[in-house]
């Protein structure tokens, strides 16, 4: 009965977005955009110079704003790499792009063009990227979405605004070996990294450098309705071996990689004439086999061999609007957590992996926090997915569940609603989990927004639980940023204020830096769909930063001084942090980077903290300092990673950390090595102990859509060694099998260690488009 009433307010949601947006006329901002040109050509206004006379492709005004045409092909173009077609020789290169690194303002040193055409069906976004020394491009990572493709290679990178809000986008980069990423942002804050669409993308090498021609259908695009299409377009592209970093639509370098997301800049993109509307239904069965252990359980599992079968439905209820439905949701090709050791009294936060609540997570972002892919420290999340289908590390099955997201007008719009079943093993209840979520656009770069989410069987499984806010984000100039927000819950047996807010400024310049915030979380404020790291509190927090280039220093690109000074009081005044923090950082032009900094910290134990086994620390406050060296060896390099030393008081005693993170050694383009490691020392007057955290990925991969990955974990702390290992091989665009194997082990057990669970997978899935 929940399923069905959801399921029908889903729908009623989008039979009114449907009739608002078939009414919708002129720009999705709905605002005239200050010194606009305008065409008879045109739908509407743009931010930018007349548009192009054939069969120029581009203009650039004396402000730098660009405005680009797209091209029609009569018929579709091969995409192979190899950019040996007419249209190469028939249709002008669109070029100059401009440096944001090193030296802002000036023109690239390597030459790159672009072309933009179309058919009935898809977008061909096209580049030819000169090299003056091509043996040194570095392109080492061919798996699809690891951020390496476009942090640590050679990379060209395409951003579209396909509402031409100028503030929302989508995201395509690409590497000389084929390797490829794609995500959306979200109010040019947010970037969803796990978005993937359907796209085609080939590479190819000349003598003087390298070739990229991609392929996107517009099925995979969300746009505003009517034919004829005016977009926000902006490329990037970096040559990591001198750490030069361009754009085609300039973009100061206080914003460096992030320019893509500053949809904002971009260029403007006319001549798009879109096909007409058609169903855009997506239909995903899959069906799973698994043989599974778990000698833990009561009574023992051992070999149980089981399959099930299940349907995600994708339909698009505009061109704006996307629906989804999903039923006895699987998560089995989800890969491991990495492992973490907490030496702190509040709760770790893992992010989210599962792809059905990946995509589009930014609509449902709130007052400044993620969602899903990272923590925001004490900052609040109202919405946090991890919540649903998974109870104290086990798994709880997903009945079924929609959403409905997107664009109506000035609006973003998510909502959803998931129904979970019974789950004995963890004392779990059947529960219904709903999110609704309003943003509206303001002025050129701003928001306010509300949200509302709500659980039927609160997490302690008394009563329901509600909660509720309002939040704004204002941007300002290039670099200024104000985000505020006021939220409220409703629980079952919890006294004290449930409120929560937070007023933040930040200037993000790239000499200087200010940042400014207040927060407060009330001692009852718990939205049981999200996630609260530490409630009771008051925090006051202030940042200051000074970034100079020394242009005396070629192998130095900036130093670095940054001091901020924060503090958290409880609800009734008494001081439990205190902190002081101060660092020196040298970034070196190579991508390098140094750190050394100090930190002064007063911390309040309001009750007994048992920090590690058989070691308690009694309620008191207690005083520590300490130095941390750090130095990060560059992306680019065969060899990389941070490797850090950290010593100083701790508690009642002493603590020495030693760490190395994000390592990785390319042994080739296809085989990648990801070690990390990380040791404590912890020496205090009620008892010492070591923690070791080891872990090792080693990924083969085979095709660009074809890799095999393994992840081994040791934890001293939990006494378990597991092991992780997935094959995923898209064998047909949106289609994908993957193979899953699980393992944990109890490292206490004499000799080798005993088994805990295991389990091997398989599960197949395929993607019809009507």
């Amino acid at each position: 009965m929940v399923i069905r009433a959801s399921v029908g307010c889903l729908l009623l949601i989008g039979l009114i977005a449907s009739a608002g947006e078939a009414g919708q006329t002129g720009p999705v901002t709905g605002l005239a955009v200050p010194s606009a040109s305008s065409s008879p050509a045109l739908p509407f206004a743009i931010d930018g110079p007349p548009p192009p006379v054939p069969p120029a492709v581009m203009t650039r005004d004396a402000e730098g704003r660009v405005t680009l045409r797209a091209v029609r092909l009569t018929t579709p173009l091969r995409v192979d790499g190899r950019l040996d077609e007419a249209v190469y020789d028939d249709v002008p290169a669109i070029s100059g792009f401009i440096q944001t690194e090193p030296d802002e303002g000036t023109d690239a040193t390597e030459k790159t063009e672009l072309w933009i055409l179309f058919d009935d069906d898809k977008l061909y976004l096209v580049a030819r990227c000169w090299e003056s020394e091509p043996e040194r491009l570095v392109a080492n990572e061919r798996r699809r979405d690891n951020n390496i493709v476009w942090s640590g290679n050679d990379v060209i990178g395409f951003a579209l605004d396909t509402f031409y809000d100028r503030r929302n986008g989508v995201i395509f980069n690409v590497n000389p070996v084929g390797g490829r990423t794609d995500g959306q942002v979200t109010n040019e804050r947010q970037y969803n990294g796990d978005w993937n669409p359907v796209w085609d993308a080939k590479v190819g090498r000349f003598e003087g450098g390298w070739t990229v021609e991609t392929a996107i259908p517009f099925k995979s695009l969300r746009y505003r309705p009517g034919r004829s299409q005016i977009w926000g377009f902006n490329a990037r592209r970096t040559s990591r071996w001198k750490n030069e970093l361009t754009y085609l639509a300039r973009i100061p370098r206080s914003l460096g990689q992030r320019g893509m997301q500053q949809v904002s800049m971009a260029a403007a993109l006319v001549g798009l004439e879109v096909p007409p509307a058609s169903m855009n239904l997506e239909v995903k069965p899959y069906a799973t086999a698994d043989l599974r252990s778990d000698l833990a359980a009561a009574p023992k599992v051992v070999n149980d061999v089981k399959g099930d079968a299940g349907l995600d439905v994708k339909y698009g209820v505009t061109q704006g609007l996307t629906a989804d439905f999903t039923v006895n949701t699987d998560f089995a090709q989800v890969e491991a957590d990495e492992q973490q050791v907490n030496l702190t009294r509040f709760s770790l936060f893992f992010p989210e992996k599962r792809e059905f609540f990946l995509e589009n997570q930014g609509v449902f972002s709130f007052g400044g926090a993620g969602t899903s892919g990272q923590g925001g420290g004490d900052l609040p999340i109202l919405f946090y997915s991890r919540r649903i289908g998974l109870d104290q590390g086990s798994v709880v099955p997903i009945d079924a569940g929609g959403r409905l997201t997107g664009r109506l007008g000035r609006f973003n719009i998510g909502a959803l609603n998931i129904q979970t079943g019974d789950q004995p093993a963890s004392r779990s209840r059947a529960t219904n989990f709903s999110v609704v979520r309003v943003r509206r656009d303001l002025l050129r770069r701003s928001s306010v927004g509300v949200i509302a989410t709500g659980r039927s069987v609160a997490q302690n499984g008394v009563g329901r639980n509600l909660a509720y806010g309002v939040d704004g984000a204002f941007a300002f100039f290039e670099n200024l940023a104000i985000t505020t927000y006021w939220a409220r819950t409703e629980s079952e047996g919890r006294s004290g204020s449930a409120t929560s807010y937070r007023a933040q400024l930040d200037y993000g310049g790239d000499r200087y830096g200010v940042q400014l915030e207040r927060l407060a979380v009330g001692a009852a404020f718990n939205p049981d769909v999200g996630f609260v790291r530490r409630a009771d509190m008051r925090r006051t927090f202030g940042q200051l930063r000074f970034s100079p280039r020394p242009r005396s220093l070629p192998r130095v690109r900036r130093f670095s001084f940054v001091a901020s000074t924060g503090q958290i009081e409880n609800g009734a005044g008494r001081l439990e942090t205190r902190e002081w923090d101060g660092e020196f950082a040298i970034e070196f032009a190579n991508s390098d980077r140094f750190s050394l900094s100090y930190g002064d910290t007063y911390e309040f134990l309001p009750q007994p903290f048992r920090i590690a086994p058989g070691v308690t620390l009694p309620v008191g406050g207690y005083d520590f300092r300490n130095v941390r060296l750090s130095q990060t060896f560059g992306r680019q390099r065969p060899l990389s990673g941070t490797v850090s030393l950290e010593h100083g008081s701790f508690y009642s005693g002493r603590r020495t950390t030693l760490g190395l993170s994000q390592g990785r050694l390319d042994l080739s383009a296809q085989l990648t090595v990801e070690p990390s490691y990380s040791v404590n020392w912890v020496d205090l007057a009620e008892g010492a102990f070591t923690t070791h955290l080891l872990g090792s990925r080693v990924t083969y991969t085979m095709t660009p859509l074809m890799f095999v990955s393994t992840l081994v974990q040791f934890n001293s702390s939990t006494h378990a060694v597991t092991a992780n290992a997935r094959l995923r091989w898209e064998y047909r665009p949106g289609s994908e099998l993957f193979v899953v194997y699980n393992e944990r082990r109890d490292t206490l057990a004499r000799g080798f260690p005993d088994l805990r669970d295991r389990a091997f997978i398989i599960k197949i899935n395929r993607l019809v488009r009507f």
